[in-house]
């Protein structure tokens, strides 16, 4: 399964995945990482889906950037948040030392292993020195096609194995959550902030 078929799983189901995650309270998180970032600081929301998150930090008076694979996620998430949102490949950025913090909410996980540790990199470059990434996978060890997309899970151990890849960036706070969406709350996800040295 490639990347294209789960960009294409998004622009299908857009509207429903929409619904389903943009009015999930996820401000615990949120203000996790917005409490380690300098005021007025400039995110960018790699993966930006229905737009929640964007829309939460311009709230608090951030300078966001939105980015989603899915063309139709870009339009919904643009009429939500009032921002334009940019239709554009995670493999594409090629930003240097722009952003304050990186939000990569459920995103980044859609990468076979090989492919995010070359994002990866690529994220630590677009961050300004001290900046941070924000980054959540589905709790596990499982790698290929589920329920229409593809996904990496991530336990500590295998996270702690995948970044001594990426050089300048360490492990700041790790964290075990249950899914927010009352559905799907028996689903555990791995939470990370990395901070680039």
């Amino acid at each position: 399964m490639n990347e294209l078929e789960t960009i294409n799983y998004y622009n299908q189901n857009a509207a429903r995945f929409t619904a389903e995650t943009v009015q999930v309270n996820f401000e615990s998180t949120q203000k996790r990482f917005a409490d380690k970032l300098p005021v007025g600081a400039a995110i960018l929301d790699f993966g930006c889906g229905s737009g929640r998150d964007t829309k939460y930090f311009l709230s608090q008076g951030y300078q966001v950037e939105a980015v989603d694979g899915s063309a139709e996620l870009c339009r919904l998430a643009g009429e939500y948040t009032g921002v334009n949102v940019k239709n554009m490949l995670f493999q594409e950025l090629a930003e240097v030392e722009r952003y304050d913090g990186i939000w990569a909410c459920s995103s980044i996980l859609h990468l076979p292993p090989e492919e995010l540790a070359d994002v990866m990199r690529k994220m630590v470059t677009a961050l300004k020195h001290n900046g941070i990434i924000y980054a959540s996978f589905k709790y596990g060890t499982f790698a290929g096609e589920r329920n229409g997309r593809y996904f990496t899970d991530m336990t500590e151990d295998t996270f702690a194995y995948f970044i001594k890849q990426i050089k300048n960036v360490k492990i700041e706070e790790q964290w075990i959550t249950s899914d927010v969406r009352p559905e799907w709350s028996d689903e555990k996800w791995l939470n990370l902030i990395l901070r680039k040295e």
